[in-house]
């Protein structure tokens, strides 16, 4: 059976290159930012660790931004097999790019075994039939959106997006910092864990970050607003399937210092926990008409 070209061209992305045994290279795709996705860079990122640890599976990881990714240049992987212990296992990598890193990761494995459980409870909100999905939504405000970002917006994706909450972009509202959408690929795919958990550290980066412009009426699509990731944590808590729904549940209960802060739980259909996710961004405001101060090419702030 023929895969989504767009989804299978996303498995190959994270695939990686190897190229030394700790040593891995990947490409790019322009999404149509001024950078890499950072999901991407993150995911890669996994992907170079996980080549590296037999058996054991990611239970968690926690990266730095460091600086922008350029879309027309390979990025290089460097893993350090830093612990081999009797249950667990953990990965240190640097992806770099013209010689500077761009991000440092951590990642821990664990043999898969049975323990205390509980969980939290899944928020009440519409299931994921009948609601639009993100480019539909989008298609019917496109003479709204400024263009730089309609393809964003528009394009096809290996990822469906279902907000539970209306989407404005033209005009955003002040809300409470909550969202939750429903998310998951747009084809059927490999019974392979690792993979899941590639594809969801991919998608783990979109919409979260905006949860924390949701209090202050603000929009990544307007101008004067500058928005970037500095970290990125995960904890993976059971196995997941992200070619069936996961509501993406977000909140942020912190903005301050020109950085915003959001958390956010995916849970399955039927309710379990599967995943956390926890990240703190910039987002300051700028004056267009301002003269831009001189800072150092390649850096986020």
């Amino acid at each position: 059976m023929t895969m989504n070209p767009v989804l299978e061209d996303l498995i190959g992305l994270l695939g990686l290159e190897r190229i030394e045994d700790n040593i891995f290279r990947g490409a790019s795709h322009d999404l149509g930012g001024p950078q890499v996705f950072g999901g991407q860079v993150i995911g890669q990122a996994l992907s170079a660790a996980q080549r590296t640890v037999d058996g054991r599976v990611a239970h968690s990881l926690h990266a730095y931004f460091l600086r922008r990714g350029d879309v027309n240049a390979p990025i290089i992987y460097e893993v350090d097999r830093s612990r081999d212990g009797g249950s667990f296992s953990n990965r240190r990598v640097v992806a770099i790019q013209h010689g500077r890193p761009i991000l440092n990761l951590a990642a821990s494995f664990q043999n898969p075994e049975a323990g205390l459980e509980h969980h939290s409870a899944m928020p009440d909100v519409p299931g994921p039939d009948g609601i639009k999905d993100l480019t539909e939504v989008a298609k019917d405000m496109l003479e709204h959106i400024p263009s730089k970002m309609r393809r964003f917006l528009t394009d096809k994706r290996p990822f469906e997006f279902r907000h539970v909450e209306p989407v404005n972009f033209d005009a955003p509202q002040k809300l409470p910092p909550l969202k939750h959408v429903w998310i998951r690929a747009v084809d059927t795919l490999p019974n392979d864990p690792v993979l899941h958990q590639n594809l969801l550290t991919y998608v783990s980066d979109y919409e979260l970050l905006g949860a924390a412009t949701m209090p202050h009426g603000l929009s990544f699509t307007r101008g004067g607003l500058i928005m970037a990731s500095l970290d990125h944590a995960l904890w993976f808590h059971s196995e997941v399937k992200v070619d069936e729904w996961l509501l993406y549940a977000m909140d942020s209960p912190n903005s301050s210092g020109a950085r915003g802060f959001a958390r956010g739980q995916l849970f399955s259909e039927d309710g379990r926990l599967v995943a956390s996710t926890a990240q703190e961004g910039l987002m300051r405001i700028v004056d267009p008409t301002a003269r831009k101060p001189r800072s150092k090419a390649g850096t986020q702030s």
